[in-house]
């Protein structure tokens, strides 16, 4: 402080005030002095003092601060800028578009930008060993220092660890050959990622695929605003035909951004990447170590990583001149951020590709009813892919009546669905049963009391998952060993499991087809990503004769052999009090189906319901896509649902029942009235506790045309600042209603 005090005194010394963006839940920047001789453009990442502690912030191109300024002589100076590439204009104005909108703080967006915290780090420099060409033997020769000689031989920097790995040895046979002078010590260069090469391979489409792959190629070479919904149904060749879009992108030397909804997908993705440009595109994931991530950030900004593949938090890497998104499985909810900012990534896709003029491709063989909307009244252009590549016809869809076919006794798979996988294995082709539902079954009972376990911290009943003999909470991810007796009535031996998950369906498998191979993809089941994509490949290598899945099955899978699906309970999502429940349900089942058959063999699906006449599943069995979209859509408009209506959710929660249903009743009662809006609750949420919080919730309903969020901030203006523990979370754009 005295410095700066010395400086303001000084009539020669010109103190120039820059605002700082601090990756904190403020909705402010903060001045700050840059000292002399220090260039600070906008974009620029420093270290400056926040309270007791120094925190990365971003140097901002106008002050989004108080309104009256703070005395020169108070404000602290800027320590040091740090040494990478700075946020280009375009992204300080992404920024700022997703925190207007959201209505979160710019803090939390700006966080978002600066996820990987090595990338702001001093590299640490990494050594490694290699070959001395012109060193003779070693004094002792073993048959283990061989083995390492020869591995090294090619030349290659490796750790010590990865060479001893590498030659089956221990590493002080490693550290004995560096003191002998047959190996030497060294810096391991700095890993570079490979460019992919547009013109690597050509590929021969189909007359459908060409007038697509020439209407793409065209979009994503122009440098103007554009959005396609690449509309296929599933095994028509989507990525085949957005990969030569990212090709033109990459032709003309812009970055492109390639989003999926789940990570395991990645490992089949890259394969097929690699095989149409050559080397893999850059991954982006939460699934990566610390000092990747922080290269991958580096390597967008610089521009030296040309396509990233990854989650939709790869839509925030700070890129250097981005020229095509693409937006794979664009109806996905996990494209739905549900924690701090409150974003759906194909959306805010939409805006960073018209705040930089560029293309944007929506790919799905199920669109939301968002996107086909839009491609309907031509605000995006509409590319349809009828039929399969390979030229097989779409799988047969049969309803199984669970009515007139129940399963056995304490089983779960209908006779009919019993009798098509015989007759698959028989033909030693691979069926799916598919089950949106983890774990052994979703509800613990006692026979003796009726006792019921919950979650002590949910509303919710404990799963039970057999294979880890625990009882566990989905939601805030409780666990407690599967008890003997009941909690209750301490009845020994009385606990029941009602229902079925994937793992008594797998239990029924294995009591059914002994001698089957079987692979279940469930996300509890596997311990990592690298576990995941290994179960994955073996599938695809026809290792498996029955899989059985959760969700994650439906996520663009390519599987040569599955040629029957099985849905075990299609009727699932159909009792939720969602809005979205029939579309969802819709293309879960649409996705699942389509895994069958994809390649030499007509494929069929099967799915067990109680309810064969709902509209849904006449859609699904009839293939009737364009029906369904109708009636679905007529609702929307008549409800004023989106996209012809906007929603915003607001919920209230609190440790304190009492505290939390107060306050929420405040939150309504100083709703303002506008006209044409309307606001709905409170009501206690369908899921009312979790993690202790109990949560009411309000939905605020509004034309298209209302300026939905400065009716937001006026009213969040008008709220009483909360106490205690109470919190106000508000979504924009809901996906989920519990």
């Amino acid at each position: 402080m005295s410095g700066l005090l010395e400086l303001a005194n000084d009539p020669h010394a010109r103190l120039e005030r820059v605002p700082i963006l601090l990756p904190v839940a403020l909705d402010q920047t903060y001045d700050y002095i840059a000292p002399p001789g220090m260039d600070l453009p906008p974009g620029t990442f420093v270290h400056v003092p926040f309270g007791p502690q120094h925190r990365l912030g971003i140097v901002w191109d106008k002050s989004l601060g108080p309104e009256k300024p703070i005395e020169e002589a108070k404000l602290k100076a800027v320590i040091q800028p740090i040494d990478v590439p700075r946020l280009p204009e375009l992204t300080l104005r992404f920024a700022e578009w997703i925190a207007r909108y959201t209505l979160a703080p710019i803090g939390m967006v700006a966080r978002m930008m600066m996820s990987a915290k090595t990338a702001f780090e001093p590299e640490k420099p990494r050594f490694g060993v290699t070959i001395v060409p012109e060193a003779g033997a070693p004094p002792r020769m073993t048959p283990a220092r061989q083995k390492v000689l020869d591995v090294a031989r090619d030349g290659n920097i490796r750790t010590k660890a990865a060479l001893a790995q590498a030659a089956g040895c221990s590493s002080g046979v490693v550290d004995g050959l560096v003191q002998s002078g047959n190996l030497v010590e060294c810096a391991i260069p700095e890993k570079r990622f490979p460019k992919p090469n547009p013109n690597h391979v050509t590929v021969e489409f189909s007359d459908a695929q060409t007038v697509a792959v020439h209407s793409l190629r065209a979009q994503a070479s122009s440098h103007n605003f554009a959005v396609t919904l690449l509309d296929g149904v599933t095994g028509s060749g989507k990525t085949e035909v957005y990969y030569e879009a990212v090709a033109a992108a990459l032709e003309s030397g812009r970055q492109v951004v390639i989003m999926l909804p789940e990570i395991a997908l990645t490992s089949q993705f890259m394969r097929r990447f690699e095989a149409r440009f050559g080397c893999p595109p850059v991954e982006w994931h939460s699934a990566l170590g610390a000092p990747e991530r922080g290269r991958v950030w580096k390597a967008a900004a610089s521009g030296e990583a040309r396509c990233v593949v990854g989650a939709r938090s790869a839509l925030f890497l700070p890129y250097a001149d981005l020229g095509l998104i693409v937006v794979d499985e664009e109806h996905d909810g996990g494209f739905k951020q549900e924690d701090r900012v409150h974003y759906q990534a194909r959306d805010m896709a939409i805006v960073r590709a018209n705040l930089g003029q560029h293309a944007v491709v929506l790919a799905s063989a199920t669109p939301s009813i968002e996107s086909h909307v839009n491609a309907r009244t031509g605000r995006y252009a509409h590319a349809v892919l009828p039929g399969r590549f390979s030229g097989v016809e779409m799988p047969d869809i049969e309803a199984i009546d669970m009515r007139t076919f129940p399963p056995d006794k304490g089983k779960w798979l209908s006779p009919k669905l019993v009798e098509a996988v015989n007759e698959t294995l028989a033909k030693a082709q691979q069926s799916l049963l598919f089950l949106n539902r983890r774990g052994y079954a979703p509800l613990t009972l006692c026979r003796s009391c009726g006792h019921r376990i919950e979650c002590p911290q949910c509303s919710a009943w404990l799963v039970e998952h057999r294979f880890r003999k625990q009882l566990n909470c989905h939601h805030c991810g409780f666990a407690l060993p599967t008890p003997e007796a009941c909690p209750k009535c301490e009845e020994p031996g009385a606990m029941v499991a009602c229902g079925p998950g994937v793992e008594r369906v797998s239990e029924e498998v294995a009591a059914r087809w002994p001698d089957a191979r079987v692979a279940i993809l469930s996300s509890d089941l596997i311990p990592g990503l690298v576990e995941m994509r290994q179960v994955i490949k073996s599938i695809e290598n026809g290792e498996a004769d029955i899989i059985i899945g959760t969700q994650l099955v439906a996520k663009g899978h390519h599987f040569p052999d599955l040629a029957t699906v099985g849905i075990v309970d299609g009727d699932l999502g159909l009792g939720q009090a969602d809005p979205r429940a029939g579309e969802r349900t819709f293309q879960l089942l649409h996705q699942v189906t389509g895994r069958a058959g994809r390649e030499q063999v007509r494929g069929r699906g099967l799915i067990q319901t109680h309810l064969p006449d709902h509209p849904v599943m006449d859609a699904i069995i009839t293939g009737d896509r364009e029906a369904f979209l109708e009636r679905e859509i007529g609702m929307r408009q008549s409800a004023l649902l989106p996209p012809y209506g906007r929603l915003a959710a607001l919920i209230v929660s609190s440790k304190n029942k009492e505290l939390s249903q107060a306050f929420a009743k405040e939150v309504a009662r100083r709703a303002p009235h506008a006209e044409g809006i309307t606001v709905l609750g409170p009501a206690e949420a369908p899921l009312a506790v979790i993690r202790g919080q109990h949560r009411w919730r309000l939905l605020v309903k509004a034309p298209r045309d209302i300026d939905l969020q400065g009716y937001l901030r006026a009213w969040m203006d008008a709220l009483p600042q909360m106490k205690g523990d109470l919190r106000l979370v508000l979504d924009v754009d809901p996906y989920s209603f519990l």
